[in-house]
């Protein structure tokens, strides 16, 4: 079953078990998918809506933070619900080992020597690890190698 439709299912589900929180997050997700489908005119596939996933991933966190520091601490907890229900949909996270291994790898693959070489490694390990790990950290860790 593609992730489309998984999630159109998901929607159904909450729907009958009136889940309006739920169903809510869904709604949000599935009119974000169809918003890049319009855009674009095409028919997203399963790597594609997981980016749009990661996406709303990435304004959550925002959100959250910036309602914390706000003292918004029932807003920040709806953008936490939201994050969870989202996060569903996201592939099995990478461990710690597998990353380090990947950008072992991929240092060598691409032959990079120095941190002016990041750019070559970071694409590579993009579509390796896309939704499977924040990219911001999996960049600190390429800094650290690249760097001695």
């Amino acid at each position: 079953m593609s992730l489309k439709a998984r999630i159109t299912e998901d929607m159904k589900t909450a729907m009958r078990a009136k889940d309006a929180a739920r169903l809510g997050a869904i709604r949000l997700l599935l009119a974000a998918i169809k918003q890049r489908e319009v855009d674009e005119r095409i028919e997203l596939d399963d790597a594609q809506i997981i980016a749009v996933i990661d996406k709303m991933l990435k304004q959550r966190r925002d959100s959250i933070t910036q309602f914390e520091a706000a003292g918004r601490q029932e807003l920040a907890d709806i953008e936490k619900f939201e994050s969870g229900v989202l996060q569903a949909y996201m592939p099995q996270a990478a461990s710690a080992e597998e990353i380090d291994s990947l950008i072992i790898q991929a240092i060598t693959n691409t032959g990079a020597a120095g941190i002016k070489d990041m750019g070559k490694v970071m694409a590579l390990l993009k579509t390796q690890l896309a939704g499977r790990a924040d990219m911001a950290q999996v960049s600190i860790h390429i800094k650290a190698k690249l760097a001695g």
